[in-house]
């Protein structure tokens, strides 16, 4: 298992991503983003999950987030991983869904080749988790979020992607609450 991103301090705030296994592009359906929404409303209430910028892409989330006091980032990451793959093949399985044979095909191999899961694996095994050490390198890392949904020419403006904390910082209403770290708005 590699270390290189393993998350050391768990109280950090770090930048986050996520990805799906053999990114499968599974949140370009509303009923598997709300899933991750819900979740992560879930943890922010009930976890300590603190949020101070997300984006969700076709197949990846992009997160800056820590967990509060005794709380281990962690331990919330793989239970919201772990509480989102049980939803998302309910939904699957459930849900009308033309992709449904090929997606759960995809994710029975992936849970097989891992000894870690019975049956499914919707994401990859680790998080790519980087702590943020400088003021600048948040700034860094947002923008990066923010500017997600542009560079894959899905809107031609952060603030346009519902799906983003971008919203939030532009004061419009965000999908998810969020921790606004101060810095310059227009660069």
């Amino acid at each position: 298992m590699s270390t290189k991103y393993k998350i050391k301090d768990q109280n950090a705030a770090h930048f986050v991503t996520m990805t799906i296994v053999g990114w499968i592009d599974i949140f370009t359906r509303k009923i598997y983003r709300e899933i991750v929404l819900d979740s992560f409303k879930y943890c922010q209430k009930e976890k300590g999950l603190e949020i101070f910028g997300y984006v969700i892409m076709s197949n990846h989330i992009h997160l800056i987030a820590r967990a509060k006091e005794k709380n281990s980032l962690s331990d919330v990451l793989r239970d919201f991983k772990k509480f989102t793959s049980k939803q998302m093949i309910l939904a699957i399985q459930e849900e009308p869904e033309s992709r449904r044979e090929w997606m759960l095909k995809l994710f029975a191999v992936a849970g097989k080749s891992n000894s870690n899961n019975k049956d499914f694996q919707i994401w990859q095994q680790d998080n790519h988790a980087v702590v943020l050490y400088s003021n600048g390198f948040i700034i860094e890392k947002l923008d990066y979020i923010h500017n997600n949904p542009v560079r894959s020419g899905i809107v031609e403006n952060p603030k346009d992607y519902l799906f983003s904390s971008a919203r939030n910082y532009e004061d419009l209403e965000g999908l998810l609450e969020v921790i606004r770290l101060t810095r310059p708005l227009n660069r």
